[in-house]
Protein backbone atom coordinates (compact mmCIF):
# COMPACT_ATOMS: atom_id res chain seq x y z
CA UNK A 1 0.00 0.00 0.00
CA UNK A 2 1.40 3.38 -0.98
CA UNK A 3 -0.28 5.20 1.88
CA UNK A 4 0.65 3.14 4.92
CA UNK A 5 0.98 6.32 7.00
CA UNK A 6 -2.70 7.09 6.22
CA UNK A 7 -3.68 3.67 7.56
CA UNK A 8 -1.63 4.21 10.72
CA UNK A 9 -3.26 7.60 11.38
CA UNK A 10 -6.81 6.40 10.72
CA UNK A 11 -6.55 3.25 12.83
CA UNK A 12 -5.41 5.35 15.80
CA UNK A 13 -8.91 6.87 16.07
CA UNK A 14 -11.08 5.03 18.59
CA UNK A 15 -13.54 2.67 16.94
CA UNK A 16 -12.15 2.92 13.42
CA UNK A 17 -12.70 -0.09 11.21
CA UNK A 18 -11.20 -0.81 7.82
CA UNK A 19 -12.86 -2.54 4.92
CA UNK A 20 -11.97 -3.20 1.30
CA UNK A 21 -14.70 -2.01 -1.07
CA UNK A 22 -15.04 -2.05 -4.83
CA UNK A 23 -12.14 -4.51 -5.11
CA UNK A 24 -9.22 -2.16 -4.57
CA UNK A 25 -10.26 0.66 -2.22
CA UNK A 26 -9.33 0.60 1.44
CA UNK A 27 -12.03 2.42 3.37
CA UNK A 28 -11.81 3.60 6.96
CA UNK A 29 -15.12 3.70 8.77
CA UNK A 30 -16.66 5.02 11.93
CA UNK A 31 -20.07 3.64 12.80
CA UNK A 32 -20.24 1.89 9.41
CA UNK A 33 -19.79 5.22 7.57
CA UNK A 34 -16.67 6.02 5.55
CA UNK A 35 -14.48 8.92 6.58
CA UNK A 36 -11.42 8.12 4.42
CA UNK A 37 -10.84 6.17 1.20
CA UNK A 38 -7.49 5.25 -0.33
CA UNK A 39 -6.25 2.77 -2.91
CA UNK A 40 -4.55 -0.45 -1.95
CA UNK A 41 -2.39 -0.44 -5.08
CA UNK A 42 -1.48 1.98 -7.83
CA UNK A 43 -1.09 5.73 -7.63
CA UNK A 44 -1.34 7.56 -4.32
CA UNK A 45 -4.78 9.00 -3.65
CA UNK A 46 -6.81 9.76 -0.55
CA UNK A 47 -10.37 11.06 -0.30
CA UNK A 48 -11.76 12.56 2.89
CA UNK A 49 -14.45 14.92 4.15
CA UNK A 50 -13.61 18.52 5.08
CA UNK A 51 -15.55 21.39 6.60
CA UNK A 52 -17.77 23.27 4.18
CA UNK A 53 -15.86 26.53 4.69
CA UNK A 54 -12.49 24.85 3.95
CA UNK A 55 -13.53 23.03 0.78
CA UNK A 56 -12.95 25.84 -1.77
CA UNK A 57 -9.59 26.80 -0.29
CA UNK A 58 -8.33 23.22 -0.28
CA UNK A 59 -9.35 22.42 -3.85
CA UNK A 60 -7.37 25.51 -4.86
CA UNK A 61 -4.15 23.77 -3.80
CA UNK A 62 -2.01 21.75 -6.18
CA UNK A 63 -2.95 18.06 -6.38
CA UNK A 64 -6.25 18.48 -4.49
CA UNK A 65 -9.54 18.22 -6.36
CA UNK A 66 -13.19 17.70 -5.46
CA UNK A 67 -13.55 13.97 -4.77
CA UNK A 68 -15.35 12.16 -7.60
CA UNK A 69 -18.91 11.19 -6.59
CA UNK A 70 -18.52 12.81 -3.15
CA UNK A 71 -17.74 16.48 -3.85
CA UNK A 72 -21.32 17.58 -3.16
CA UNK A 73 -20.77 16.36 0.40
CA UNK A 74 -17.53 18.41 0.66
CA UNK A 75 -15.07 15.59 0.16
CA UNK A 76 -11.66 16.24 -1.40
CA UNK A 77 -9.26 13.93 -3.23
CA UNK A 78 -5.54 14.38 -2.57
CA UNK A 79 -3.25 12.87 -5.23
CA UNK A 80 0.13 13.83 -3.75
CA UNK A 81 1.22 12.82 -0.23
CA UNK A 82 3.26 16.04 -0.03
CA UNK A 83 0.17 18.21 -0.48
CA UNK A 84 -0.13 18.19 3.32
CA UNK A 85 2.49 18.16 6.05
CA UNK A 86 2.24 15.23 8.48
CA UNK A 87 0.61 17.59 10.99
CA UNK A 88 -2.00 18.58 8.37
CA UNK A 89 -2.65 14.93 7.43
CA UNK A 90 -3.35 14.13 11.07
CA UNK A 91 -5.58 17.20 11.42
CA UNK A 92 -7.66 16.63 8.28
CA UNK A 93 -8.04 12.88 8.81
CA UNK A 94 -9.12 13.38 12.41
CA UNK A 95 -11.46 16.17 11.35
CA UNK A 96 -13.03 13.89 8.72
CA UNK A 97 -13.44 11.17 11.36
CA UNK A 98 -15.16 13.64 13.69
CA UNK A 99 -17.42 15.11 10.99
CA UNK A 100 -18.66 11.66 10.00
CA UNK A 101 -18.90 10.47 13.63
CA UNK A 102 -21.10 13.43 14.52
CA UNK A 103 -23.46 12.68 11.63
CA UNK A 104 -23.76 9.08 12.85
CA UNK A 105 -25.08 9.96 16.27
CA UNK A 106 -28.55 8.61 16.79
CA UNK A 107 -31.24 11.18 16.11
CA UNK A 108 -34.65 10.91 17.73
CA UNK A 109 -37.22 9.28 15.49
CA UNK A 110 -40.19 11.32 14.38
CA UNK A 111 -43.44 10.29 15.96
CA UNK A 112 -45.90 8.60 13.64
CA UNK A 113 -49.29 10.15 13.20
CA UNK A 114 -52.15 7.95 14.29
Amino acid sequence: MKAEFIRDICLAFHGTEEEVKWGNDLCFLTGEKMFCITGIEGEFGVSLKVKDDEFDELIGRDDIIPAPYLARYKWIHVSNPNSFSMKEWKHYLHQSFKLISEKNKIKPKKKKRS
